[in-house]
């Protein structure tokens, strides 16, 4: 593996800008010098940590036009998501900063014979392997909650936004957090593997693929570190009977090409009872057809590349196969002819099992359309998957699609009659092959903490 890093616009195919890989000795004393940042840090009280983070907000709002324009240009994200990124990490900041002290703070309880203190004492340098969809938020996610808590942190980004990494790191120091305690890691895989093992690394948390959990979490067990795992997903959004069509139609349009489909939490198989099916597939078909791929930085555009070549030669692979082993394309599903990593937005049907639409996941704009008998057999397709992250339900009966919810849907999240993101105050993470662990809404501060019991006669 080459010792330098070098980063590609996906819609030009130009370079942005080249790095140096560490050195192990360098990551040994960048790790040395996070936990240093730490054992300071974390001596720091609850508010004075909130003001910290809070500043940190207020620095990502006050450089949301330049951190955008970098995204943009290392990954392709369109202009106008990137500044809703930001926007969202800061909210994540004002969330921590103001429910942090009182979900940190220490709790009494009765004990015999005396008072029984459980607190939450942070346990040092957490180390982050983040992907390149969501250069700012993967990042922000887990840091401001593990910050707030006391921890330091580590960061592996991945290498399309390298630049995205360390220009976190710049920020975290502007916002007056002190000098090592956020750190950006320029390593390899094999490096990785180290920093794991290393004493003053007290837990990982990783985003990525399941394949990927499977190695991170493997090595993390054999020096006996807890993991949180935000992994792969196949969200099933599944149109009921009595379903608002022109409703479902629109926000399935919007939960499959926001990001370019590049998102853990897209909709990304759509299974529709026979009563709507015809219906749906004909107005989502228009729909995803006149999404036409164009040039992020212009505001107007409403779907961009791909992050780079290679993914995009990956799903247009995977649209192959599911092509040659039954589904069919009712728009989209070839490679254009132009410069950049675009792919056009692409609805496939007759999608079943076997085929990497219906089994894998599928990391773009590519919609998997999948014909249920009734509501029944709709909910028993949307669980037929190695994934459980989220999902979506519509349908005009919110009372019994909040039952569904809620009693038979197997995943983490699931909207209903909408598509979400990611709000703060909500928790964030999957089941099965999609992880495990909790981000946001005040669990994640409580992730790499240590509930610590005082028994006090």
């Amino acid at each position: 593996m080459s010792n330098r890093i070098t980063t590609i616009n996906p819609a030009t195919e130009a370079e942005v800008a080249t790095y140096d890989r560490m050195t192990d000795d360098q990551v040994t004393e960048a790790i040395e010098a996070c936990h240093a940042a730490f054992e300071t840090w974390k001596l720091v009280s609850l508010e004075d940590r909130a003001e910290k983070i809070k500043a940190f907000g207020q620095v990502l709002r006050d450089n949301k036009e330049d951190f955008a324009e970098l995204m943009t240009r290392e990954v392709g994200k369109l202009i106008g998501d990137g500044r809703d990124e930001i926007d969202l990490c800061a909210a994540i900041c004002d969330f921590t900063a103001a429910n942090g002290p009182k979900e940190l703070a220490d709790e009494e309880r009765e004990i015999p014979g005396g008072t029984g203190v459980i607190t939450y004492a942070p346990v040092g340098v957490i180390y982050g392997i983040q992907p390149w969809n969501f250069p700012c938020y993967q990042v922000v996610r887990y840091a401001v909650a593990n910050l707030m808590a006391g921890n330091g942190i580590l960061l592996k980004h991945a290498e399309l936004c390298t630049g995205s990494g360390l220009y976190l790191r710049d920020l975290f120091e502007k916002a007056g957090l002190p000098k090592n305690l956020f750190t950006t890691l320029l390593i390899d895989h094999d490096q990785s593997d180290k920093v794991i093992a290393n004493d003053h690394v007290r837990g990982v948390t990783l985003t990525g693929s399941d394949s990927a959990g499977r190695v991170v979490a493997g090595e993390a067990a054999k020096v006996l570190k807890k993991t949180v795992l935000e992994l792969g997903s196949n969200d099933a959004y599944v149109v009921l009977d009595d379903a608002d069509l022109d409703l479902a139609v629109e926000s399935c349009v919007q939960g499959r090409l926001y990001n370019a489909g590049q998102t853990c939490v897209a909709a990304k198989r759509f299974i529709v009872t026979e009563a709507n099916y015809d219906a749906f597939v004909e107005r989502f078909t228009e729909h995803m057809k006149a999404m036409e791929p164009g040039d992020p930085t212009d505001s107007s555009t409403k779907l961009g590349p791909m992050a780079s070549i290679q993914l995009r030669d990956d799903l247009a692979k995977q649209v192959e196969d599911s092509v040659a082993k039954g589904a069919r394309v009712l728009c989209g599903g070839e490679v254009p002819d132009r410069k950049g990593a675009y792919y056009p937005a692409t609805v496939l049907v007759d999608v079943a099992p076997g085929q990497p639409a219906y089994d894998d996941e599928l990391f773009g704009p590519v919609a998997s359309v999948i014909k249920a008998g009734d509501d029944e057999d709709a909910m028993r397709i949307a669980n037929d998957s190695r994934y459980g992250l989220g999902g979506g339900i519509f349908s005009k009966n919110e009372k019994r699609a909040r039952e569904l919810a809620s009693r038979h849907f197997d995943t983490g999240m699931v909207c209903i009659n909408t598509y979400n993101l990611a709000i703060p105050n909500m928790p964030f993470g999957g089941v099965k092959n999609s992880g495990y662990g909790r981000e946001h809404g005040g669990f994640g501060m409580k992730e790499f903490v240590n509930a610590k019991s005082l028994y006090m006669a």
